[in-house]
């Protein structure tokens, strides 16, 4: 029995130890740091307290260089030295809250024990062990520490101070003065409760609005899934199952007439191909709509904009027309196409024709006057699309756009494999760039080379 109390008392022993040791590491890791934690600026006051607490702390330097040369007999140099190591520790917990408590510690212990020496000597009454100034220096450097340390931080410099307090007041003490040990220690523990309090409402605030943010961006991109999938549905359901059909019908055909003409052929050969580079683009899109980190962007957002629901889809065959209507409203466009023009899949010309179409709307709506150049680079692995807008020459208008412009553009291009910048250019300006390669990512879920060589029908 004995034994095992030996066992228990042994274990108990070792976590405690183990927790008091913990516990000792985290107050030296937060009162035994040179850290810098700049004291953010005020919500509605912007910078004022910065102002008012240097002030403070000029304040105290001239008040206790005073109060240490003229009551407290010290040195004019050495009350000057002591009180600016306490006016100096307030605007330095401005940016290092830790060690600005240690120095206003360390001035305290070096005014008070000087200040002993000269009171043992002098029948005159004085604030001992810590002076007017002193205090109120304490007093802003423990609130500004209580303000961004934790909780155990704050309550174990408060201890901290006490104990030291304690030492000189209640085992040095002094000759003929008037006791201020109780009622620093006190003040001092109403700031730390103080800033504690006011340190726990500001991250509460802060976790509130994150949260809120995050439970809107979780909403958002909850919609955005369900609308995806649904997306993903109809076109798997309706447009996939059509093709599928179309394409084995196309090969099937030829074999359902006796002796077909090469003319026959040659159009069932193209329609199935045109249904297997459907199928392909459909694919690529599909993996897009399914996965649930596409990239930002909604990717029909600039769809059925055709003025009729079953017209073709635009191609960089109709960039000309495209400018001619930009051109038609009274703006200066410019267009650059270098590199040897030659056809491009589908899907990579839609999206060009749409990169820059969303581009000359937005320049329309948000850079009125401004010159506008369209560039197209043909590379050897891809196209290259870069838009340019010069400085407006006026305001623009108010405009009641969702914004999404850019990100459907995103959109086109990631489901490419591509790559896409869009920033501000020189003076005041605006440029998108835009590279699309002309082979379909290796990586896009559901894409499959077509089984067949691909080509251009009019």
């Amino acid at each position: 029995m004995s034994r095992l109390g030996r066992v228990t008392d042994t274990g108990v022993g070792r976590v405690l130890r183990a927790r008091v040791g913990g516990w000792l590491r985290m107050l030296r890791q937060d009162l035994w740091t040179l850290r810098v934690d700049p004291l953010p600026p005020s919500t509605w006051l912007r910078w004022l307290p910065h102002g008012v607490l240097c002030m403070a702390a000029f304040g105290i330097t001239l008040g206790g260089t005073g109060d240490m040369n003229d009551n407290g007999h010290l040195a004019a140099g050495l009350a000057l030295l002591i009180a600016v190591a306490q006016g100096g520790a307030v605007v330095l917990g401005l940016w290092r809250p830790v060690l600005a408590w240690w120095v206003a510690l360390g001035a305290f212990l070096v005014g008070a024990v000087t200040l002993r020496g000269q009171l043992g000597f002098d029948l005159e009454t004085y604030t001992w062990p810590w002076t007017a100034a002193g205090i109120i220096g304490l007093l802003l450097v423990l609130l500004l520490l209580a303000l961004r340390v934790p909780t155990r931080a704050a309550i174990a410099a408060l201890v901290v101070t006490a104990l030291v307090t304690y030492v000189l007041d209640g085992l040095v003490r002094g000759v003929d003065y008037d006791a201020t040990g109780t009622i620093a220690v006190s003040l001092s523990a109403v700031v730390v409760v103080l800033g504690t309090a006011l340190r726990g409402r500001r991250e509460a605030r802060a976790q509130l609005v994150e949260q809120t943010t995050l439970t809107a961006e979780e909403r958002t991109r909850r919609t955005l899934l369900e609308e995806r999938s649904r997306i993903a549905r109809e076109l798997h359901d309706v447009v996939a199952h059509h093709m599928s059909v179309i394409s084995i019908q196309a090969q099937v055909a030829p074999h359902l007439v006796e002796n077909p003409p090469d003319e026959l052929r040659e159009n069932l050969a193209g329609i199935r191909q045109n249904a297997l580079e459907a199928l392909t683009e459909l694919r690529r899109v599909l993996g897009v709509l399914r996965s649930e980190h596409p990239g930002p962007g909604e990717p029909f957002a600039d769809a059925g904009d055709e003025s009729t629901p079953h017209a073709p889809q635009p191609t960089l065959d109709r960039l000309d027309a495209l400018v001619e209507n930009t051109r038609a409203v009274g703006r200066e466009v410019v267009t650059d196409i270098t590199g040897e023009r030659r056809p491009l899949p589908p899907g990579v010309e839609l999206s060009a024709y749409r990169i820059v179409q969303e581009a000359l709307s937005n320049a329309l709506r948000h850079a009125p006057g401004a010159r506008i150049t369209v560039r197209l680079a043909y590379e050897p692995d891809g196209l290259e699309v870069e838009i340019v807008n010069g400085r407006p020459t006026g305001p623009p208008p108010p405009s009641t756009g969702a914004g999404h412009g850019l990100l459907g553009m995103r959109e086109r291009v990631a489901m490419l494999g591509g790559t896409m910048t869009a920033h501000p250019w020189h003076w005041d300006g605006f440029k998108v760039t835009a590279f699309l390669p002309d082979t379909p990512p290796a990586d896009t879920p559901g894409t499959h080379p077509p089984t067949a060589p691909r080509r251009r029908t009019s």
